[in-house]
């Protein structure tokens, strides 16, 4: 038996529940685009009678700021909602493709079917958007769902299971809490997607577990992102944007600003203003930034741990902290550090650090960034703070990333006209809008003759289709 948080669930009723939705799921993949936007402007308007309850799960899980539940966790779904719900008759209705000269008469279009079964398997860092963001796509493709949210934010898990069996019968979508034990064995069902966020050595484990029914994967992951700051940037602004990237949800953002990569030249002014920035965001009447209502908590003790073992190392190996430092394990608190003098030999420049400490690296040539950047695996965001439009194309053209901003940070997640994901070790597939729903429908091609026929090319192949087969291969 497995324990989760508010009942005993078996394998049995994981099988159960799968075989339910399966048969289910032919009568889900009928529905229409009017039904599918029914469900979701249910889930829209569940959202918005419960946003104070949303706020107050978060806060208990780790003391998440309303307004970036608000920004990232409310608005993120409630956006990707709206747009779908305006796009979605558009988006079902069968894409006509051109037909070659070689297939004159026929009429070829693709038509987005659903996948079927899919599970959902959340991170706890976004617990409520990276879990129903998804969600949404998988909805509007018209699929069936089983949905796993993070163990490490028990209270908004609590909240999504209540949510999702308010909205739907169990056959259609249902939620299974618990621990890691409790994913390990959805992740033997046949399934026909998976949707995966989390780190990348746990994507190898969906991935192995999806080859075994060669179901598709769409893998969120993460990985170590650069902010590039050339000799032209705004260094005030940049700071101001990196400061916010490495402070919001406690720098607990696949897409935050992981490590600086800065021309000498702005080094110091940089640190000068990111000191700045953090003061007035976080600290304007100098009471203590652990006092600040805008400033979330790492979010269990293990990664408070994780994240002070990184910063103890990098200083045992040289690392010098030019800001904060400061650290109080009783509230899973962590300053907003800064650090130079680090290199490759430190953990801090090998993992992914998820929380809010910035390491510092400078450069002299742009071709030295290219050259680091890409030794490592290619990040989920790349982002470049310039004025010089040569530099930008450089840095843009020479290197590999999932999605990139210039001259600012973590835009690319909501806007719902740009595929989000990334690319190999950062990540599989696309969400975001039609993005989203594409990642969770079937491309099936369809082809129907309307006139005419291959019969000049049935055997016997005597000369006369030789000679018809030489003219195609040829002009068409």
């Amino acid at each position: 038996m497995l324990v989760d948080n508010t009942s005993l669930v078996s394998v049995a009723d994981f099988k159960r529940v799968f075989d339910e939705q399966r048969k289910n799921s032919h009568k889900i993949a009928l529905t229409d685009a009017k039904e599918r936007i029914e469900k979701l402007k249910r889930m829209q308007d569940y959202i918005m009678s419960h946003l104070e309850e949303i706020e107050k799960v978060m806060y208990k899980d780790f003391r998440k700021p309303a307004v970036e539940v608000q920004v990232a966790e409310v608005y993120s779904v409630t956006s990707e909602i709206k747009f779908a719900c305006n796009n979605l008759k558009r988006w079902m209705k069968p894409q006509r493709v051109p037909t070659p000269i070689g297939l004159i008469g026929t009429y070829n279009y693709i038509k987005h079917e659903p996948k079927g079964n899919v599970l959902i398997i959340s991170p706890w860092n976004y617990p409520f958007s990276l879990a129903i963001k998804p969600l949404v796509a998988a909805v509007a493709a018209g699929n069936v769902v089983m949905l796993k949210p993070s163990e490490l934010t028990p209270h908004t898990s609590g909240f999504i299971k209540n949510m999702i069996e308010e909205l739907f019968p169990q056959n259609e979508v249902a939620v299974f809490e618990g621990e890691v034990e409790v994913a390990t064995e959805l992740l033997k069902l046949p399934f026909n997607h998976i949707f995966f966020t989390g780190m990348p050595t746990v994507g190898k484990v969906v991935m192995r577990a999806a080859a075994e029914y060669l179901a598709s994967v769409t893998l969120e992951l993460g990985g170590k992102s650069p902010n590039i700051i050339d000799e032209t940037a705004d260094v005030k602004k940049a700071a101001y944007a990196t400061a916010w990237s490495k402070c919001f949800n406690n720098g607990q953002t696949c897409i935050a600003v992981d490590y600086v990569m800065i021309h000498t030249s702005q080094k110091e002014a940089f640190i000068g203003a990111y000191r700045e920035a953090i003061q007035q965001m976080l600290n304007p009447e100098s009471k203590g930034i652990e006092q600040s209502e805008s400033y979330a908590r790492i979010v269990n003790r293990r990664h408070f741990r994780r994240v002070k073992s990184y910063i103890e190392d990098a200083l045992e190996k040289g690392a010098e902290i030019e800001l904060g430092g400061k650290m109080i394990e009783a509230e899973n608190f962590i300053e907003p550090t800064v650090l130079t003098g680090v290199h490759d030999d430190m953990q801090i420049m090998q993992e992914e650090i998820f929380g809010p400490v910035l390491p510092i690296i400078t450069y002299e040539q742009k071709e030295e960034v290219v050259a680091y950047i890409n030794g490592k695996e290619k990040p989920l965001a790349l982002y470049i703070q310039s004025k010089n439009p040569q530099n930008i194309d450089y840095f843009l053209n020479n290197t590999r990333a999932g999605d990139s901003v210039i001259n600012d940070l973590m835009l690319q997640f909501s806007h719902p006209e740009l595929p989000f994901g990334g690319v190999n070790n950062s990540g599989i597939g696309k969400a975001n809008g039609f993005f989203g729903f594409k990642e969770m429908s079937n491309l099936r091609g369809v082809s129907k003759r309307q006139f005419g026929a291959m019969k000049f090319l049935y055997p016997p192949y005597h000369e006369k289709v030789k000679r018809i087969v030489d003219l195609i291969v040829k002009y068409f």
